[in-house]
């Protein structure tokens, strides 16, 4: 890593942001010597960032509107704290330009781009035509202010199908569409202006030709106040859910894979230094390339980043000035700070490999439905092992909820060539454990391993095209029977409340002790769409011991009954035979729910007490003999955002009658059988998961119905 000098850069930082690109920034303020402000909203009064802090300023309420974006406040809280400068992160203010100028107006560094890098990059359209002026390649398609729909129908005939419509605003891919046929054109156009109002509060749009077989590079620049713009080589960024990027690596295996891939990366390098120097860029970015597949020796400037990006992790383990790794963060608060950068392009050099992987809160075989819920176990020590890397946010008892962006950590591996980055990641991957909350790791490892990834044969398609056959691991009845084991340990292992029997006592035990043979001890579990009862006898019946009992499931691929002991250590592991096969697992429990983890998979069973159980299984036995359920419910904690029916309405089904909205997601729900509406919600109104938003009364005759979730 490179030295700093021996003068102080700054006295006090603020760090305007959250979750774990807050903790990152004050890890490297720490190692400086330089003190961390933390801002937080009401509803982060826990989260990491603020334990981590020197000091921390509540800035308001949950809403990101009213505290992470609330300009006045986070500019009160620098000058509250006696912060000379400000670092943005990314997300949120970190590419404001109204931010930007109103802490120079306070007299308050801004740790990013200056305002014309801002002004101008801010904008697709702006951004496009700047940088094509100065040399750089752009995608073909339409880009100037104040397009109509009218105007964008009549372009997309010369332009060709497909197309991409691209908001102008914003970025993250929200509001960007694409479209195969010009009869599809008018309808999404509509759409993609909603979303780009609602996110970005501009609704303007153009329109790029869709780029076949589309591979996504992008290449890390920084540029000083003294002319100086260098690049520390390029990342790949094609694995990609609905424009958001999932896996990350450094350099990219496309390029490093071309007979001339030394010459390609020497000119999209120079590109990006060629676009950064056209707006006298100062601090770290990125300019993102769009490269066909097809003709990878071909690339097209899609915007630029003017902000630290979230996977800036893969460079600075790949990076190298003369011999030495770099930290971005640092060289952001040495450019604010005015100095000079100290190396050329020629003492850049790239080593090894690396990949990063990005932790979200969400159910991928739930068609990546957001989640929420309360950190219970948390092992992150895969850090510690050689090459791997841990950002996180996370901590015990840390409660995630459906305010902000999903991403609860990133897990980033370096190898000497991309196979062994790939081996470190899976196995750290595997070792990685959350529970109390939903993530995508075993997701994460499944896309690992499969074939095309291994051999990069990568584009920014493949993430939906794999998604139908990927075999996520389902909750089995090996999996009840660790459930029930160690609640059961854990009800044994209580203490006894004020004024019982001492545990000592045959009448204190709250294990059904009796003369004789154990009783044996039965309860029931619920998982996502399944319920199952166990029924232990034994040893473990008796006394939540180890000795092996007999565990007899029902209910979970038909009766399964096995001699079975699991081995707890403490409650947090253990080993489990099941079936003649050792199972190992992580548990964790908080209420009446078991949290189990196993190589990245996790599943939640809840244990339900008699009246639970039976208004389930009359549920599943009604949902049997109906063709579909006339209540339509959320699936997940958000706001609705869009209202397409109103109570009285007649519907048919498959009708879009209401979107919600969360952590960066919407989902649409639809009516699952023809008939007369009432709608239960309005626009703006906050809903949990599960809750009954709308119902159809079916026709009497009502033959048209859809699957629910369809």
């Amino acid at each position: 890593m490179t030295e700093l000098p021996d003068t102080r850069l700054f006295d006090t930082v603020l760090v305007a942001n959250r979750g774990e690109i807050a903790c990152r920034v004050i890890r490297t303020l720490r190692a400086r010597g330089i003190r961390s402000v933390a801002v937080y909203s009401e509803a982060d009064a826990g989260a990491r960032h603020v334990r981590e802090a020197d000091q921390a300023l509540c800035i308001g309420p949950a809403a990101a509107a009213e505290s992470y974006l609330n300009i006045a406040a986070v500019i009160g809280a620098a000058r509250a704290s006696d912060a000379q400068a400000v670092h943005p992160g990314y997300g949120f203010l970190s590419e404001n330009l109204e931010f930007a100028k109103a802490l120079e107006a306070a007299g308050i560094t801004f740790i990013g781009p200056n305002i014309e890098a801002l002004n101008v990059m801010g904008d697709k359209i702006r951004s496009k035509n700047h940088v094509a002026a100065a040399g750089v390649p752009v995608v073909p398609g339409i880009s100037e202010p104040g397009l109509t729909d009218a105007d964008l129908i009549a372009a997309a005939a010369d332009i060709g199908y497909p197309l991409l419509i691209k908001p102008s605003a914003g970025g993250g891919g929200k509001g960007m569409h694409s479209v195969f046929a010009a009869e599809e054109l008018p309808a999404t156009l509509a759409t993609a202006r909603r979303v780009a109002a609602a996110s970005f509060g501009d609704d303007t749009l153009f329109l790029e030709r869709l780029v076949a077989n589309p591979r996504h590079i992008e290449v890390q620049i920084l540029g000083d106040t003294f002319g100086n713009v260098i690049h520390l080589g390029e990342r790949e960024c094609s694995l990609q859910r609905r424009h958001q990027k999932v896996i990350e690596e450094a350099p990219s295996p496309l390029l490093s894979g071309l007979d001339d891939g030394g010459a390609v990366r020497a000119r999209i390098g120079a590109a990006a230094c060629a676009a950064a120097a056209s707006v006298n860029y100062t601090g770290a970015g990125t300019v993102e390339f769009l490269v066909s597949d097809d003709t990878p020796d071909e690339f097209f400037f899609m915007e630029m980043n003017t902000r630290l990006q979230v996977e800036h992790p893969v460079t600075e383990m790949v990076a190298r000035v003369r011999g030495k790794s770099l930290d971005l963060v640092e060289w952001q608060l040495r450019i604010a700070a005015g100095e000079k950068i100290d190396f050329t392009q020629q003492d850049v050099t790239l080593e090894g490999h690396a990949v990063e992987a990005r932790v979200y809160a969400e159910s991928p075989a739930e068609g990546f439905l957001p989640a929420t819920g309360t950190v219970v176990v948390l092992e992150e020590s895969v850090a510690q092992r050689p090459g791997v890397r841990v950002d996180s946010s996370l901590a015990r008892r840390l409660k995630i909820t459906a305010n902000y962006d999903p991403m609860l950590a990133k897990v980033i591996a370096w190898g000497t060539d991309r196979r062994e980055a790939l081996d470190r990641l899976d196995a750290a991957l595997a070792d990685y454990v959350v529970l109390g909350v939903p993530t995508n790791v075993e997701y994460l490892r499944l896309l690992v391993a499969d074939p095309d990834v291994q051999a990069g044969r990568l584009d920014t398609n493949m993430i939906e095209r794999k998604l139908p056959d990927m075999a996520f691991r389902t909750v089995d009845a090996g999996d009840y029977a660790a459930a029930a084991l160690a609640a059961r340990k854990v009800d044994v292992a209580r203490p006894n409340a004020p004024g019982e029997a001492p545990a000592a006592s045959s009448w204190g035990r709250l294990d059904g002790w009796r003369l004789g043979d154990p009783a044996p001890w039965r309860s029931a579990w619920a998982a996502p769409g399944r319920t199952g009862v166990v029924t232990v006898s034994g040893p473990q019946a008796d006394s939540g011991t180890e000795g092996p009992g007999v565990v007899h499931v029902n209910g979970i691929g038909g009766d399964q009954e096995s001699r079975t002991a699991l081995d707890l250590n403490g409650t947090t592991g253990g080993e489990l035979l099941w079936d003649g096969q050792e199972r190992g697992y992580r548990v964790g429990m908080l209420g009446e729910t078991v949290f189990l983890g196993s190589g990245g998979w996790s599943v939640a069973l809840e244990r339900l007490d008699r009246e639970a159980a039976t208004a389930r299984m009359l549920a599943g036995l009604e949902r049997e003999d109906a063709a579909a359920d006339p209540q339509l419910r959320s699936p997940m904690p958000g706001t609705v955002t869009v209202v397409n029916a109103k109570t009285g309405d007649r519907v048919a089904a498959g009708d879009v009658l209401l979107a919600v909205e969360a952590m960066k997601m919407e989902h649409q729900i639809t009516a699952t059988m023809a008939g007369t509406v009432h709608i239960g919600v309005a626009v703006g109104a906050l809903v949990k998961a599960d809750q009954v938003v709308a119902t159809v009364e079916p026709d009497e005759d009502n033959s048209t119905t859809i699957p629910e979730g369809e």
